[in-house]
């Protein structure tokens, strides 16, 4: 034993080490090669990734841990870190939060999006937002605008008070439907200096207008204020959540249609439209995950009450100083919700608009999603 560890001192420390990564929320610590780091965050834990699910190309030379951290509400948030190519635990490192998109989880789009600027210096993490994929919550597969983003805020809790971590240096990324989080939590958490966002949806306008505004007619959404309010009174009777669409539709006669079976069907329909396929393609094919509500599951009925309540990015004005970055494709259905909120923003702000590219190319294609712009924006705003 004397050979292995020249003290007991030293031996004490790795044992501890050791003891800390697998012991949950008492602290949280990971073993580097020659080091022991534990971090600051005393709701939290780091442990080794053992059950790798990932449905990207993985990259094996940034290293990836499992990690989990809890939000002011006492939700178990779940995550994975990347740390950079030739990680060294004495420097100090700008760091990147990030999560999307809505009803995906970490080891889709985020994971791929924090692995790509991990390998740019970075260490980021990638979550799972409260009551989704692995992350805790008393009932699941349930969104909520207030309760996503301060999950935001909770990464950033944990990645800043990790020993590597400048804490001056942080920023977060929100994907798709969790882009208005990202943008909200940054809009009044300062301590986040700089927000990205790719192929930005924004959720309460999407779920409470439908679609770019002009879907629901004040009677369309009424009827579905009826129907949320119907699905209430089963849930409350049933004592479970009952699964239902985010975007609630409507037949000719304002009636809810309701769900048969997950959110994307198993066999795409023939003549099926082009975001349908895209969502499809994405969510059923190749980025396949048996955690995420869009491959596998529906959310719960009663999940627009949330984003017909709170607006999302209603103060983006106050974003400024803080800079702001939008990707979106020209190709992409989604693009007016980042022109709506490129217009609303201040100085500074950069919009990219991908040529060729839809929504779900930003998903996961690497000849469209612009990671070295991406990586410059934050080495620019994170240094």
């Amino acid at each position: 034993m004397k050979k292995l560890f020249r003290s007991r001192k030293m031996m004490k420390a790795v044992v501890l080490s050791m003891a800390l990564a697998v012991m949950g929320f008492s602290g949280a610590a990971f073993a580097a090669p020659g080091n022991a780091i534990v971090s600051g965050m005393k709701n939290s834990s780091v442990a080794e990734l053992t059950n790798d699910t990932r449905v990207f190309k993985i990259d094996k030379k940034i290293q990836t841990k499992m990690v989990h951290f809890q939000n002011r509400y006492g939700i178990k948030v779940a995550g994975h870190m990347y740390l950079p190519e030739n990680f060294d635990a004495n420097k100090k490192y700008a760091a990147v939060v990030l999560s999307g998109p809505f009803g995906a989880v970490k080891e889709q789009s985020s994971g791929l999006y924090a692995q790509e600027l991990a390998k740019r210096g970075f260490v980021t993490v990638a979550f799972d937002c409260s009551f989704t994929g692995e992350s805790g919550g008393e009932v699941h597969d349930v969104a909520s605008p207030d309760i996503f983003t301060e999950d935001f805020s909770a990464a950033i809790d944990f990645v800043g008070l990790l020993p590597f971590v400048d804490k001056e240096r942080l920023g977060a990324m929100g994907i798709c439907g969790l882009s208005g989080p990202a943008i909200t939590a940054a809009t009044n958490d300062v301590r986040i200096k700089a927000v990205a966002t790719s192929a930005m949806y924004d959720m309460s306008d999407s779920i409470r207008n439908h679609y770019a505004g002009d879907y629901y007619t004040p009677a369309q959404r009424e009827a579905v204020k009826s129907y949320l309010a119907g699905m209430r009174w089963q849930e409350a009777e049933k004592g479970t959540t009952i699964g239902g669409y985010h975007e609630v539709p409507l037949d000719a006669n304002n009636k809810a249609i309701l769900p048969t079976g997950t959110l994307l069907p198993d066999e795409l329909p023939a003549g099926a439209d082009p975001v349908t396929t895209g969502f499809f393609n994405y969510y059923k094919k190749r980025g396949f995950h048996p955690r995420a509500i869009n491959s596998n599951g529906l959310w719960s009925s009663t999940t627009p009450y949330g984003f017909f309540n709170f607006d999302l990015t209603a103060h983006v004005e106050e974003l400024s100083p803080r800079p702001l970055l939008l990707i979106t494709g020209d190709k992409a259905h989604s693009r007016y919700h980042s022109e709506n909120v490129f217009k609303r923003a201040q100085e500074p702000k950069e919009m990219i608009v991908v040529p060729g590219a839809d929504h779900c190319d930003l998903y996961d294609q690497f000849d469209k999603i612009p990671f070295d712009k991406l990586g410059a924006y934050f080495a620019k705003y994170l240094k």
